[in-house]
């Protein structure tokens, strides 16, 4: 794999697990006047609202959504942006605050044991144990004093939750052959308004007026933009990477909750953040290349001419990289440092 590319995912990765992990202190912020499932309603709508502005304003080299592609995005909409939101504030209802932080985290492993096991994903014993080490620090900063109170309903749920998003991950890696932009906005405008119904058919509350503004905003950050970056990275470096960077998400939202709401840092919160930094460049530095060879396949995504892409164009085709169209892989064999992505699921 091209190092830039592996450093690009990685960066997709980390600043959307930035903007994602700012917005719990701002929910935080937000929840006392309005309910949690009319707050995620929010939080889609707003990237909704995002996403088709900018789908209405930029040019694109990307390959438009088919026909085909619609169980896939039902799938995907239902698991992550439905399921997922609705089992974990169920979950957290039946756990205390430091359980329930503990039990989120198991998102990053479920995601990589599903891309492995279940799609394929190669990850050499360097990059595991670069994975775990993000995990691990993660559940360090979810840890405090507190009691960890949790009944068996608000375990199974938010495992259950935690469960949903991993298939969420791993199916959207499918779909990163096609325009991010546009997966991202399929899926949060069908959550934005299956939790809307929800909300209003639970008689939920909603913010004032500035608070409800806030929420929308919110949500076109660090859902909306923060979902486009994510694909963007699963593309880049496959499911099982990006759940290793996107693990960094609670040591961002602990940063913002300093200034925002007056927390101050704690001797755990500088462990975590060490060891999701350790994690990080570890996995950075990850070097996995071998002889592989690539069968003949027809397929079509947004690509430049590199060595996996050398094929004759005619005069319909455009010209300018990235550009998209059906093309043909013809059959390759060769040696070079890559990661799981769409050209590289093969045996090791």
């Amino acid at each position: 794999m091209n190092p830039s590319k592996h450093v690009r995912g990685a960066a997709y990765g980390i600043a959307a697990a930035g903007l994602f992990g700012a917005s719990a202190p701002l929910a935080k912020l937000l929840l006392p006047e309005s309910s949690p499932l009319a707050l995620a309603s929010l939080f889609y709508l707003g990237a909704a609202g995002l996403l088709t502005v900018v789908r209405a304003i930029r040019g694109t080299g990307e390959t438009a959504l088919k026909r085909a592609d619609l169980p896939l995005l039902a799938t995907i909409t239902a698991t992550g942006g439905i399921l997922g939101p609705v089992l974990m504030l169920v979950g957290l209802s039946h756990v205390s605050g430091v359980a329930g932080s503990l039990l989120l985290n198991l998102e990053a492993p479920l995601t990589m044991l599903v891309a492995v096991v279940a799609f394929g994903e190669h990850l050499g014993g360097r990059g595991a144990l670069a994975a775990g080490v993000i995990v691990l620090g993660g559940a360090v900063l979810a840890w405090s004093t507190e009691g960890v109170a949790a009944e068996w309903l608000g375990v199974a749920a938010l495992t259950a939750a935690c469960c949903c998003w991993a298939l969420d991950n791993n199916m959207t890696q499918r779909l990163t052959l096609r325009d991010p932009i546009a997966v991202a906005h399929v899926k949060t405008i069908g959550a934005g308004a299956t939790n809307l119904l929800l909300a209003v058919g639970a008689g939920a509350i909603f913010p004032s007026r500035a608070g409800l503004v806030v929420a929308l905003g919110v949500g076109a950050l660090s859902y909306g933009l923060s979902i486009v970056l994510d694909t963007y990275a699963l593309r880049a470096v496959g499911a099982a990477r990006e759940a290793a960077y996107f693990a960094t998400a609670p040591f961002f939202g602990a940063l913002l909750a300093m200034p925002l709401l007056g927390e101050g840092l704690r001797a755990p919160d500088l462990v975590a953040g060490s060891a999701m930094a350790l994690g990080v460049v570890l996995l950075l530095r990850e070097r996995h290349g071998h002889l592989h060879t690539h069968h003949a396949i027809v397929h079509e995504h947004s690509h430049v001419h590199d060595a996996h892409h050398q094929h004759p164009h005619d005069a319909r085709t455009p010209i300018a990289e990235p550009h998209s169209h059906e093309h043909v892989h013809a059959p390759l064999e060769h040696a070079h440092p890559h990661v799981s992505d769409s050209h590289h699921r093969h045996r090791h």
